[in-house]
């Protein structure tokens, strides 16, 4: 295998909205880089990236994918990663790598929804991007307008570096800035193309642009703009010099344009990133802490201590399971032993892979800005660190968006309990944007993920690893019980079955609590009327019903129960049966203290177009929602409501409906409150019926 050092390794990053064609771009790439012999197409099912059975008949990306190639004697690892929103953690793994993104905005209908959530990303990232305006060959593509609505969104540093000539179904030409040459790209698929001088027609515009790119250059740099006013021109290792430098600082976003589908503009783009894109080395220092958590820096430095991170856990069945990594300082190689430093577990490192989609080439050694994959580690999951154990390091680990939409689950034949816990749990540690609870409150196995598709992948997936088939259900509302009076009651327990005998006479008052208060018990017996070593007996009783509900089998909360008075015997009087007595004296207490039931009221914070606001309001008001504010952030409004739970099942899929899918939103518990009445007799009828 041929040494690159750092500063000739590429890792990009491929984002968008959905079906924009970064899986097309990626094929295009390999192939025009002579990795493959065809160009594979979504529709054939053929690509390298979209390997695995379930993105084959759904025409979409659903797991980040790597591929590698050589380009002008530098190494490119490509992140092809997924653009549905179900997919949002694969997003931010794939980032989490990138030294550079390229951004496909789509010519027809400009900057979406999911561009939009990939770019908060490649900001909190700090990530350098390119933009590529994909599907020129398009009827309704509109090259200037979509341009015009990146620059709105992503702010100046957009910068045009071509336009098409032709836009549209004959679409074939574009005009390179750089260069100052018009650019016929041949009609084979092979990526290549012939150039010529700028038509007169065109010189003009083309003369504005190409100063709006000298001008954003001059800018990166003060020297070079002081130079630029002075002279009004900059040299051609000036003119290189301060773009690189533009692009790695986040001051320039060039803008390229081509169609990935037909091969055209990948050349171009893949000799621009070859010359000016950043390699981990332009990003060195990195983040990161010591062993005692202190904030450190990590050097890129190809000849130091070992460290690396595992951005994702793949498991497939025709390659196994697999550790994503990439390498940040040092090399690692088949036998080492390393640290993992976010458990404090050593492993020891077996094959080392490069990947082109499901195609694996073992390699034997990573060294320091290079992307690989490890037969899976024992102890090592997503966002986990690896390094030196002399020089032990952890970098930040990779956050991932609440859950948005649960459902729970039950295996189909009984037996497969402890396999499908097992299964989900494994899977989770595949993909952390998806959760699983067990749930002793309510009972259930509790799923959640990023929308209804990545549920169903999810449970296909446990079907066709573990044997694992289970039925869906709505989950239950975890409801709390609760009092708003006080009330006072007494209960006398007294059992004789020929033997010993048991007997114990609690008096027992309950008052409410604030919310949020949770639980009291006090005793206020005088006089010895009940010893004090039965008075934890009282408690322990009430205690069982706390957990298990006085009126509909929901856990008690906000409640203070007084224990004033009571009988005991001298003989029949024992823990068991102040237990008994102070569990049944505690649930007349609460029946008569007029209860409630309280439900979980959630935070929504929705990220949606204006044209759309009507239809999300008037749905979030039919289902009791209040809203409590709204923003305008960029083109969107943004709308924060407090909506009950019970309210929240299927809310992503309708939202998305609502909005053709350019909506978002967020959720998060806020607190409880009483149920509506006309509602709450519904819930115990329910529950009763259930128990």
């Amino acid at each position: 295998m041929k040494d690159y050092s750092p500063k000739e390794i590429r890792n990009i990053g491929l984002v968008s909205h959905q079906s924009v064609g970064k899986t097309s771009l990626a094929e295009a790439f390999i192939f025009s880089a002579g990795e493959t012999n065809r160009l594979g197409t979504i529709d054939d099912g053929t690509t390298i990236s979209d390997f695995r059975t379930d993105e084959i008949e759904r025409k979409i990306s659903i797991s980040t994918s790597l591929l590698n190639f050589e380009w002008n004697k530098i190494k490119f690892n490509l992140i092809d990663i997924p653009g549905y929103l179900d997919f949002i953690g694969e997003v931010k793994c794939g980032l989490c790598v990138a030294d550079l993104s390229i951004v496909l905005l789509n010519a027809i209908s400009g900057v979406e929804v999911g561009t939009d959530i990939a770019w908060e990303i490649i900001e909190e990232k700090n990530t350098p991007s390119i933009f590529f305006v994909n599907l020129e060959d398009k009827e309704h593509a509109n090259f200037d307008k979509t341009v015009a609505i990146a620059k709105e969104d992503f702010g100046n540093g957009v910068t045009v570096f071509q336009f098409p000539v032709n836009e549209g179904e004959g679409f074939n030409s574009i005009i390179d800035l750089l260069k100052m040459k018009k650019i016929t790209f041949k009609n084979d698929s092979s990526g290549k193309y012939d150039q010529e001088d700028i038509p007169a027609d065109l010189a003009d515009k083309s003369a504005d642009l190409r100063n709006e790119l000298i001008e954003k250059i001059a800018e990166s740099d003060d020297d070079l703009l002081e130079k630029y006013f002075e002279a009004g021109e900059l040299t051609e290792d000036e003119l290189y010099t301060g773009l690189k430098k533009g692009i790695v600082n986040r001051t320039i976003f060039p803008v390229f344009c081509g169609s990935a589908a037909k091969n055209f503009g990948t050349h171009l783009l893949l000799d621009f990133i070859a010359e000016n894109g950043p390699s981990l080395a332009d990003r060195s220092p990195l983040a990161a802490q010591d062993k005692e958590n202190k904030d450190i820096e990590v050097n890129v430095d190809e000849n130091g201590p070992f460290s690396a991170i595992v951005f994702k856990t793949i498991s497939e069945l025709h390659v196994g399971e697999l550790s994503l990594i990439k390498v940040y300082s040092g090399s690692i190689k088949s036998g080492d032993e390393v640290l993992n430093t976010s458990n404090n577990i050593t492993e020891k490192i077996g094959q080392i892979y490069t990947l082109n989609g499901k195609n694996r080439k073992e390699t034997g050694i990573l060294k320091t800005g290079d992307i690989g994959a490890l037969v899976k580690l024992k102890n090592t999951h997503t966002g986990n660190t690896l390094a030196d154990k002399k020089t032990p390091v952890k970098f930040p680990e990779i956050s991932f968006p609440e859950p948005v939409v649960e459902i729970a689950v039950k295996p189909k034949s009984k037996g497969d309990e402890e396999k499908i816990s097992s299964g989900l749990h494994t899977l989770h540690e595949i993909d952390p944007s998806f959760t699983v609870r067990i749930d002793p409150e309510l009972k259930q196995t509790v799923v959640a993920g990023q929308g209804e598709m990545h549920l169903a992948i999810i449970l296909k997936r446990l079907k066709e690893r573990y044997g694992v088939d289970v039925d869906q259900k709505k989950p239950k509302i975890p409801y709390r019980e609760t009092i708003t009076a006080k009330a006072d009651e007494k209960y006398r327990h007294k059992k004789q079955s020929g033997g010993a005998g048991q007997f114990a006479e609690v008096w027992m008052r309950v008052e409410p609590l604030n919310r949020g208060d949770g639980f009291e018990f006090a005793s206020e017996v005088v006089g010895g009327a009940i010893s004090s070593v039965f008075i934890p007996s009282i408690e322990k009783g009430i205690v069982q019903v706390l957990a298990d509900g006085a009126v509909a089998g929901y856990k008690i909360v906000d409640v203070k129960a007084i224990v004033y008075d009571g009988k005991e015997h001298p003989v029949d009087s024992k823990d068991i049966a102040f237990q008994i007595a102070g569990r049944e004296v505690f649930k007349m207490a609460m029946k008569n203290a007029k209860p409630i039931l309280l439900e979980p009221i959630y935070n929504v914070v929705i990220k949606c177009p204006e044209e759309y606001m009507g239809d999300v309001m008037g749905d979030l008001s039919s289902r009791r929602g209040k809203i409590s504010g709204m923003e305008v952030e960029g083109r969107y409004q943004v709308v924060k409501a407090q909506v009950p739970l019970a309210e929240l099942y299927n809310y992503a899929t309708t939202l998305r409906s609502l909005t053709q899918g350019r909506a978002t939103h967020t959720r998060s518990l806020s607190h409880y409150d009483p149920l509506p009445k006309e509602l709450e007799a519904k819930i115990i009828e329910e529950s009763k019926a259930e128990n």
